[in-house]
């Protein structure tokens, strides 16, 4: 479980290091990740180990997923509204042209015990969340360089990454 204690030694180990893990992420988006693919899934079971996203939820208090039209029609509904409703209370178009949250921490997140409040209709991007090991690695190294700002278990598996794999090669 990663307790805020934790998470700061985390954060110290990312600002120490930043430069070697966004230079890994950024290698790993120009070259053949196979054997970075292939090894993704054990390590990401490793990272689960020790991450807790209960206690941390950093990424609903930081950061806003991307609304698909999908999202919106199941979440809108949910609420008893229709998805122009639902827009206009919660969401506003970001520079990508991409519906997201207006407000930060996310609306839908429980403050006291983060957990998600629509956690069985959340949008597709939370449910994926934190993308480690779904694709291939060089389609997300540059969802990984944002996400290690924010989350643990993203940092974990950079870091365990960059461990297994010597970045001067």
């Amino acid at each position: 479980m990663m307790f805020p204690s934790q998470f700061k030694t985390l954060k110290r180990q990312l600002n120490l290091h930043r430069k070697t893990y966004r230079r890994f992420l950024t290698k790993a988006e120009k070259k053949d990740s196979t054997a970075i693919d292939n090894a993704a899934p054990q390590i990401e079971k490793e990272v689960w180990k020790d991450i807790d996203c209960l206690a941390c939820s950093n990424c609903c208090r930081k950061m806003t997923p991307t609304f698909t039209r999908e999202d919106i029609t199941r979440i809108s509904a949910h609420f008893g509204q229709n998805p122009a409703e639902f827009k206009a209370q919660w969401l506003e178009k970001d520079k990508n042209n991409d519906w997201v949250n207006k407000i930060q921490p996310c609306q839908f997140l429980n403050l006291k015990t983060n957990m998600c409040n629509i956690y069985e209709i959340r949008p597709i991007d939370c449910a994926g969340f934190p993308h480690l090991s779904k694709k291939k690695f060089k389609e997300y190294a540059h969802v990984h360089k944002q996400n290690i700002e924010y989350c643990p278990a993203t940092l974990s598996m950079v870091q365990k990454l960059v461990a297994q794999f010597d970045v001067h090669k």
